[in-house]
């Protein structure tokens, strides 16, 4: 591989992974409100929990779905379309998955906005869709049933499927590459995780994860939709608290 196309792909990938859909589209839907801090009760917690990411899912819990959605599709775009480039111009080589790692690198750690971004679920799926599209709803749909269904877990419903990435891309091509990849991604979704894996733990530490009631916390995000979905299909039980069958904002 030429080090001055690795260069390029990383930089690239990373100066348009750092762009902040979010907070242009909150410039535009919310002028003068703060998105570096989000907060929503959950009950049987003291404290409400606190979002410090600026995300797609941070606009969709502000503005409602339409924006959030947009946000969504803006972030995978503008990792997608760089990887999409660098594999269709040189085939065979593993710059695709530079470009695509630094692109989340770049949404997480952005160097606009002091490195304070997102937590990486929207360019993980843009580069995914470039890599290896069947993985989304491989990885994605298993960790929602191990956490929703098996273990009860928010934590592994939201954040499950970026580890199982890591053995599905040995699975899939048996080729190094691939897996690291995979592995990269996770570490940078992991890192960007570690304000709310720090709250986790603390709920954890003192019994009131106990008390959680994972649909509901998971249905104060944009995991509101698995929930749904989840509840059509039999898997979980309506909350009547939660679930007021209205349609989602």
């Amino acid at each position: 591989m030429n080090p001055t196309i690795i260069a390029v792909a990383l930089l690239l990938g990373y100066l348009l992974g750092a762009i902040s859909f979010a907070r242009l589209v909150g410039r535009f839907t919310m002028p003068g409100e703060d998105l570096s801090k989000t907060t929503f009760a959950v009950a049987g917690v003291e404290n409400p929990v606190e979002m410090t990411s600026v995300s797609a899912t941070t606009v969709m819990m502000r503005k409602g779905a339409k924006h959030g959605c947009l946000t969504s599709i803006l972030d995978i775009l503008k990792v997608m379309l760089p990887t999409l480039f660098f594999r269709w111009q040189y085939p065979g080589e593993y710059y695709f998955l530079l470009t695509a790692v630094a692109g989340v690198a770049g949404h997480n750690f952005p160097i606009y906005y002091r490195f304070k971004g997102g937590r990486g679920v929207s360019p993980i799926f843009g580069g995914l869709l470039v890599i290896d599209w069947i993985a989304i709803p491989v990885t994605v749909l298993t960790s929602n049933l191990l956490g929703l269904v098996l273990f009860r877990d928010v934590f592994i419903a939201y954040a499950g499927f970026t580890v199982l990435l890591i053995p599905w891309m040995w699975l899939r091509y048996h080729d190094w590459a691939y897996v690291g990849y995979a592995t990269a991604v996770t570490l940078l979704f992991f890192l960007a995780m570690i304000p709310e894996s720090r709250q986790y733990y603390r709920a954890w530490r003192s019994g009131e994860l106990a008390n959680i009631d994972v649909q509901e916390i998971m249905a104060a995000t944009h995991m509101k939709y698995v929930i749904r979905l989840g509840q059509r299909l039999g898997l979980l039980k309506p909350n009547p608290e939660t679930d007021t069958g209205e349609p989602a904002a």
